[in-house]
C-alpha cells in the first residue's frame, strides 16, 4: 500500500480519534521519508497514471496535508522536534541503564566518548580506593584504642586491693602469676557491674511487718501503675499525657481496708513518682518499687516476690504481663491491658474480688489466684461466679420464706412476746 493510498484512507473518515492522532504524528511522519526515498527512484512508474487519477490524488493529498499538518514533500518542524526529544530520551535511558547495568551498555564509537569514559571509570576507581583506605584507617584507629582501653581497664581494676595503711592486701588472686592476678580482678569487678544491672538494689526491698500497736494489713497487693492504673498518651500537641483508669480512686481506697498496697514497676522513678504524688494524694499506695527492684531476664524486668520480705501466702499480683512475674505465676492474677477507653470497668470488678478476698480471711491465696488463673479473662469468670452465687443465695432465701412453719412454735412465740 502506497503512503498517497493511506492518506486517502485517513481522510475518508468523518472523525479522526486518539489511535489517529497518534498514529498520524508518529507513524506518518516516519513513512513520509521513507517512501519518498521510494517514490523517487520509482519515478518511471509513477509517471504511467492517468491525468484524471494524477489530479484527484493531489487534490486529496492537498486536503491530508492541511488534516494531518505535515508536508508530503519533506519532513516537518514538528517531525525534526520530536526526533531531538526522542534522542535526548534515549541518550539518558542509555546513560542510566549503564551505570545501572554496566554489562548492557553500549561501548561508544567515537574515540573522544570513548577516552571520557575511561577517564571516569578512573576516576571513580580512585574514588573508591580513596573510601576504602579511609575506612581501613577508621577500623585500625578504632581498634588500636580498644586496644588502649582494655590494657586501661585491666592495669585500673586489676590492682591489688590495699589495707587502711596504704599497704598492699592478700586476696583470693595474690597467688596467681601477675597477670592473672589483675585479669582475674578486673574480670570480678566486669561481673560485680553486671549484677547491678541484672540483680535488684536490694535483697530486701519491703521493710518489716509492722508491729503493735501500729496495724499490719493481712495480705499485700502489689500493682503494676502501667496500662493497668494509668495509661500514657502522646500526641504533636500536648506531647505525653496519663489518663487515670476509670474507678482507680474507688479501687484504691477499698483495698487499703484489706491490703498493703505496693507499686511494682519496671518503669524509671524519676517518671512514676510525680505521677503516683498526682494519683495517690490520700496516701493509699505505702510502697514504691521500680525499675531498680526488678531482675533483668532474657531481656524483660522481671518482679522477683522472694526480696519483699512478705509471706507468699498473701501476696496478690495485678499486672496484665505474664513475663513481668513468670517467677510467680501463683501469686498472679492477670486482667486484660487497659488502652485508655473510657467504657472500661475492670477496675470494679476487680475491687468485688479483693474484697471478697479480704472478708474471706483465706489462709493461702495462691489456691484461689490458680484457680482463676485457667481462665483468659479471670474478671470475667469471677463476675460469672457471683452472678450464680447471688442467684443460689435469693433462691435458698426464697424456699426459706416460702417454707410454712409448725402451729406449735408461732403459739410458743405469740405466747412470750406478750
Amino acid at each position: 500500500m502506497t503512503l498517497r493510498a493511506i492518506a486517502r484512507l485517513h481522510c475518508r473518515r468523518a472523525r479522526l480519534g486518539r489511535r489517529s492522532r497518534l498514529l498520524t504524528s508518529g507513524v506518518v511522519p516516519t513513512m513520509v521519508d521513507t517512501e519518498e526515498a521510494q517514490t523517487a527512484g520509482a519515478t518511471g512508474s509513477t509517471a504511467q497514471e492517468g491525468g484524471q487519477n494524477q489530479s484527484q490524488d493531489q487534490n486529496q493529498s492537498q486536503s491530508c496535508r492541511i488534516i494531518f499538518g505535515i508536508s508530503m514533500d519533506r519532513p516537518s518542524s514538528l517531525v525534526s522536534s520530536a526526533h531531538r526529544r526522542y534522542s535526548t530520551f534515549e541518550k539518558t535511558h542509555t546513560e542510566i541503564l549503564s551505570k545501572l547495568f554496566p554489562q548492557t551498555s553500549i561501548q561508544p564509537k567515537d574515540e573522544e566518548s570513548q577516552r571520557r569514559q575511561k577517564r571516569e571509570e578512573e576516576e571513580e576507581k580512585a574514588e573508591f580506593e580513596r573510601a576504602w583506605r579511609r575506612m581501613k584507617l577508621g577500623l585500625s584507629a578504632f581498634g588500636m584504642g580498644g586496644l588502649l582501653f582494655s590494657f586501661w581497664a585491666i592495669y585500673f581494676f586489676g590492682k591489688p586491693p590495699l589495707d587502711e595503711e596504704g599497704n598492699v592486701a592478700d586476696d583470693e588472686f595474690s597467688k596467681l602469676p601477675e597477670i592473672q592476678q589483675y585479669i582475674g580482678r578486673t574480670w570480678r569487678t566486669v561481673n560485680r557491674f553486671t549484677q547491678l544491672i541484672q540483680e535488684p538494689s536490694s535483697q530486701k526491698l519491703l521493710p518489716d511487718e509492722l508491729l503493735a500497736p501500729y496495724v499490719q494489713p493481712p495480705y499485700t497487693l502489689v500493682l503494676e501503675v502501667k496500662d493497668v492504673l494509668i495509661h500514657p498518651d502522646w500526641t504533636y500537641k500536648t506531647g505525653w499525657r496519663f489518663k487515670k483508669r476509670p474507678g482507680v480512686d474507688l479501687f484504691l481506697s477499698e483495698c487499703a481496708k484489706y491490703f498493703e498496697i505496693v507499686i511494682y514497676t519496671a518503669e524509671q522513678g524519676i517518671t512514676v513518682f510525680p505521677l503516683l504524688d498526682a494519683l495517690d494524694p490520700n496516701g493509699y499506695i505505702m510502697y514504691r518499687l521500680v525499675r531498680d527492684s526488678t531482675h533483668f531476664v532474657d531481656g524483660h524486668h522481671v518482679k522477683n516476690l522472694d526480696n519483699l520480705n512478705r509471706d507468699l501466702k498473701r501476696v496478690v499480683v495485678v499486672d496484665w504481663d505474664k513475663n513481668s512475674t513468670k517467677l510467680h505465676p501463683k501469686n498472679t492474677f492477670s486482667i486484660p491491658r487497659w488502652s485508655g477507653n473510657d467504657d472500661d470497668t475492670a477496675l470494679f470488678d476487680l475491687v468485688s474480688f479483693l474484697t471478697v478476698l479480704g472478708i474471706s480471711e483465706i489462709e493461702d491465696v495462691r489456691e484461689v489466684l490458680q484457680y482463676y488463673s485457667q481462665f483468659k479473662d479471670p474478671v470475667a469468670k469471677f463476675r460469672e461466679n457471683q452472678k450464680k452465687l447471688s442467684e443460689k443465695m435469693m433462691a435458698e432465701e426464697l424456699k426459706k420464706s416460702s417454707k410454712p412453719q409448725p402451729m406449735v412454735r408461732n403459739w410458743t412465740r405469740r405466747f412470750f412476746n406478750s
